[in-house]
Order: structure tokens, then sequence, then C-alpha cells
């Protein structure tokens, strides 16, 4: 959960897939289109992989707690929105291609890191839009060629119905407040706060109270979830550890930034303790999520790349052995996230995109 959409545009931008000339079918179900380009020969944990989006970058899809909804963000401008904001769907009967999402964000600013809430009658999402109305504005290309993500001190996490209407603000604190998920036991809420002035992991309640850090040391800890059971946390993290490294997170951190080129995986429980590093496979590996059994975890990683892509999405066992790969994309796959019930998978991919630099959701029946 985070500004990771930002990752999508630079990876298509530097490799955008030709256009699909296959001919294509209909899924008299979704409507969705069945090419070559949706399901890659090796891919054999996935069975009959659907399309719910058709344009514009949309991503960090998230299931209700009953797994009839999806909650997911989205710029897209046939919707006539320039800049992330956040809806719901109905993802079995969805028809994302004919009918834009159900809004439940302000359409101010920008969003991120939704996810719902006990009962699936509101969702939790970080926003800009008391700061400012318009979308705030992205880094610059840096002279260093450095790829950066911002950190916006605006945001903050908020509570609202699935009519849009804004219950409750979660967090008022100085600086960037996101990447909210929710524990399968609907009774915490874990995120990333850069109140303590580095960017470490909190826990509170539902209501926003009882506020606990988890992590403290140097470094972006970000995008946790809890397991299955809602006693552990897995989440990626960029810690510096050279003197170098350490002057660069900083001084990027004082611009309000980051560089996610250098992430793996972390695991502890909820209060912190019994910390350990899951992966140690170079580059950047993130978005990582519990499998339901909880013996697993899926996350997207570029390690065995040259050029820093593509992403595909892999599994480790939370032992941080028996890494397999899951899919065979030439661009990005990234955000993985299983139903509740384990036979799903949703996720976003850059795959039968028609050589666009568009990011859609796709859902696949899960098989182990």
């Amino acid at each position: 959960m985070n500004k990771l959409l930002l990752a999508i545009s630079i990876i298509v931008l530097v490799s955008c897939g030709e256009k699909n000339t296959e001919e294509e079918t209909t899924d008299a179900h979704s409507g969705a289109t069945q090419t070559d380009k949706i399901h890659y020969e090796g891919e054999t944990h996935l069975k009959n992989i659907r399309q719910l989006t058709f344009g514009g970058d949309n991503a960090e899809a998230y299931w209700s707690f009953n797994d009839e909804m999806l909650v997911f963000q989205a710029t897209n401008p046939a919707w006539e929105v320039e800049c992330d904001q956040i809806y719901v769907t109905r993802w079995q009967d969805s028809d994302l291609r004919s009918n834009r999402g159900q809004m439940v964000s302000t359409g101010l600013g920008r969003t991120t890191c939704s996810y719902f809430l006990p009962g699936d009658s509101s969702v939790v999402y970080a926003s800009t839009h008391e700061s400012d109305s318009l979308c705030p504005p992205k880094p610059e290309k840096r002279e260093d060629g450095k790829y950066v993500w911002p950190i916006y001190a605006e945001f903050d996490i908020y509570t609202a119905d699935l009519g849009g209407k804004i219950l409750k603000k979660l967090t008022d604190t100085p600086g960037y407040d996101a990447e909210a998920t929710v524990s399968p036991k609907g009774d915490k809420i874990v995120f990333t706060s850069l109140r303590s002035g580095d960017l470490e992991l909190y826990t509170m309640n539902i209501d926003g109270s009882d506020v606990k850090q988890v992590t403290n040391e140097l470094g972006y800890d970000g995008g946790a979830f809890f397991s299955p059971d809602g006693t552990k946390l897995i989440f990626r993290s960029s810690r510096p550890t050279t003197p170098e490294d350490v002057k660069v997170y900083k001084d990027l951190l004082a611009q309000g930034l980051v560089m996610p080129t250098d992430m793996e995986l972390y695991m502890c429980n909820v209060d912190g303790s019994n910390m350990k590093q899951l992966t140690n496979l170079g580059k950047a590996n993130w978005c990582p999520f519990f499998h339901p059994k909880g013996d697993k975890v899926i996350f997207a990683s570029n390690h065995a790349t040259e050029r820093g892509f593509p992403f595909n999405l892999y599994v480790i066992d939370t032992l941080g052995q028996n890494l397999e790969k899951i899919t065979e994309d030439n661009v990005f796959d990234a955000f993985p996230v299983f139903s509740n019930n384990g036979k799903y998978l949703v996720f976003s991919s850059n795959r039968n995109n028609g050589g666009t630099r568009e990011t859609n959701l796709f859902v696949a029946e899960w098989e182990d």
C-alpha cells in the first residue's frame, strides 16, 4: 500500500508490449476478452483469469470480508479521473469496460491504500483532499537519474461509507499517514507514518484509538498486512546500512521522497517482536500478502532481472524457503491479494493492454 502506482508508470514507459493482433473471444460471464496475453504458459497456479478493468491505471485491489466486493484505486481519463480515487465493485458481475466504477472517495486530491472495514459497509483509505482539492504534483525527473516516490505530507487516513460519505478522520498528525490495512480479525489497522521523523509501522484500533509503534529501525517500513490469525505482520522495507546509503535516505526523506529500488520482506509479531527478514533477493521485493492458510506469502519482485523489469509474482514460505515463480509476464505483475476463502487471487498487470501504458485488474482462480 503506497505510491507504487508510480512504479507502474515508469516500468511501462520503458517497456511497452506490442499491440495484440490475435483473435479474441468473449467471456460471456464477465465481458472480458480472452487472449494469450491474459494467461501466459507456465502460470499453473492461475486458472480462468478474468480481466476486470479496461483502461487507465488500476491497482491495489482488496477483498471485502465476504469476498463479494473489491475496493481499488484508479486513474482513468475515460472516467474523468486524472488523479487516483477509490472505487468499489461487485467483481462477479462487474462491467467496468462499459461503466465507471462506484467512487467512494471524495473525488478531490489524491487517494491511496483503501481497505474494507468489518461489515463491508465502509472502507478506510488515505487522502490529501483536506489540504488541496487538486492532485499533488509528482516529483520532477532528477538530474542524478534516481527513481523516487513522493511521500506526501498531506496524506491522512479516513473512513467512509460506500456512498462516499466521510465517517471519521483516523489520523491528524503532521506528515505522511497512509498505507492502512485491516486485520482479518476486524480489530486492528496497521499503517505507515512519519510522525516519529522516520517512516515506521503503527497499529491502531478500528476507531483510531490506541496507536502503537511497531517498527523503529531507520528506513522505509510500509505496505504491511496482517496474517490470517491477526497475530503477525508481513511488510516491505528499504533499510539503509552504509553511511552513504543512510545519507541518501535522510536527504531524500527531508525532501519528502524515498528511493524504493532496494526492498526486502520482513515479518514480525503485531507488537514488533520476533522481527525477521524473510527475503534476501536483492532489488525490489514488495506488496507481500499472506495465503489464507498462513504458511506462505505471495509478493512481486524484479530480483531476477538485469534492467529492473519485468516484475513478476512469487511465493515463498514463512521460513523464507521454497521460492516459486507464479507469473510469466514480460512487463509488470504486482499487488497480489488472496480472497479470504483462498479460492481467488486478484492482481494488477500490464498484460493484454494492447501495447499501451495501461495497468488493469485481473482475477484468477487459485490452484495450490
